[in-house]
């Protein structure tokens, strides 16, 4: 699937940008989906938020369920000072996330792609396994900011092989809310851990907390998209078709949308399976619905 050129691009930077991966019929079909399954989605009387602060992020018990089923988390900014949405719900939730991609079928074909578990193995990631996913929104004028991580820190193995695959649904630009990331700065240490807040017995946890690791800082994101400088981050405007393969330790950003343009994106990430998964990561299963390979 992957040249050696490509390889090399992905060694060096720690993410590899290939445009046209899949059809915009293809994205058309899954956008369609996720805003049928928004559609039909009743929230509890405990809204779950997203809040795209990595730094203070908190999570309920919706979120942790979340990893073996299928929710949508609002936007921190759709609701008005009375506590009520101020715009329609499917123009007010952040992601659907995080198992669609084993509990939904239109989510399943997309996910289960065979190039993905190729391009997993070639990128040395031994026995893929489709572990999270997520549909991002990235709502007009409210999506929110995602601040400068790393995806390990919330889905960790020893060693290291989560990987991502960030699909463009929609055009991505700098107006709407990209990706930017830092070339090289893959190869720097993990900086912290997300873990459940009972860590000698995760299943009685309510909810997740973050464990310091090397104060190293992170790249720091630039202060205006449009003139940057003095950032290490490069922005990823993509088509909508365009995949980014994301390595685990890659420090990534995107800004907040303030355009009259929705961003939409879909995330799956992966795992090896001769890796160990620890049971203190906010994201585990039941038994009876083990990972599917990729």
């Amino acid at each position: 699937m992957l040249t050696a050129e490509q390889r090399a691009a992905y060694d060096r930077d720690g993410f590899l940008v290939l445009p046209d991966f899949v059809s915009v019929a293809e994205c058309t079909r899954l956008r369609e989906r996720a805003l049928q399954i928004v559609d039909e989605w009743e929230p509890s009387a405990r809204r779950s938020v997203f809040t795209t602060n990595e730094q203070t992020r908190t999570s309920n018990q919706e979120f942790l369920d979340s990893g073996f089923g299928t929710w949508c988390f609002f936007e921190e900014d759709a609701f008005g000072p009375d506590g009520e949405l101020t715009q329609p719900k499917e123009l007010s939730i952040n992601k659907i996330g995080h198992a669609q991609h084993d509990t939904d079928d239109e989510f399943r074909r997309f996910s289960y792609d065979p190039r993905l578990g190729t391009i997993a193995r070639e990128l040395g990631v031994v026995e893929p396994l489709a572990l999270q996913s997520m549909y991002i929104f990235k709502q007009p004028r409210i999506g929110g900011e995602v601040t400068c991580h790393q995806d390990a820190t919330f889905l960790y193995t020893d060693p290291i092989t989560v990987t991502g695959f960030w699909f463009a649904i929609e055009n991505a630009t700098l107006d709407n809310g990209c990706l930017w990331a830092a070339p090289g700065a893959h190869r720097g240490p993990l900086r912290q851990l997300f873990k459940r807040d009972d860590p000698d017995d995760p299943a009685r946890a309510t909810g997740a907390v973050f464990e310091a690791l090397d104060a190293t800082a992170l790249p720091t994101p630039p202060a205006d998209v449009h003139h940057p400088r003095e950032t290490s981050f490069v922005p990823l405007e993509v088509a909508a078709g365009t995949m980014v393969v994301l390595h685990g330790l890659l420090p990534h950003w995107s800004g907040p949308n303030h355009s009259a343009t929705s961003r939409h994106a879909y995330s799956l990430h992966a795992i090896s399976a001769a890796a160990d998964y620890p049971s203190w990561n906010w994201l585990q299963r039941p038994a009876d619905m083990p990972l599917g390979a990729l």
